[in-house]
């Protein structure tokens, strides 16, 4: 999928740059009609980046800032260094408590959190229950 937002985007700059060359080549006559069509292009350029990039980074962000505030004692949590282990206490502080073996509990940043490691790793649980 990235593969074709790159070649969409290499496709709309190439054309916005030979759109600013004028229609005769390098003549110095005329050619003065293919403004409006510079600004078409720096538009649809302009909404190709919003959203092929802008839009799905903003909506991975709100859904990863949803994630980390429904975080409960109990949930199973994987953290960006690969620890797991499920969480213990939820501080006011803004950390969790998880437990990585019986009776050892590491203290950890809400955002060290994986959301999608953490969501594969309970998605056969979930499987199962059903």
């Amino acid at each position: 999928m990235k593969s074709i937002h790159a070649y969409i985007t290499t496709a709309l700059v190439s054309i916005s740059l030979f759109s600013c060359m004028p229609p005769g080549g390098d003549d110095k006559k005329g050619g003065g009609g293919m403004g409006g069509f510079q600004f078409i292009f720096l538009g649809l350029m302009v909404l190709v980046f919003w959203l092929f990039f802008i839009r799905p980074q903003a909506k991975r962000a709100k859904n990863q800032k949803s994630f980390i505030e429904n975080l409960g004692k109990g949930d199973k949590i994987v953290t960006i260094a690969g620890i797991h282990g499920p969480i213990n206490k939820v501080n006011e502080d803004g950390t969790l408590n998880i437990e990585v073996s019986p009776g050892s509990y590491i203290k950890i940043e809400k955002s060290a959190i994986s959301m999608d490691w953490t969501s594969a790793l309970n998605k056969p649980a979930a499987a199962d229950k059903k």
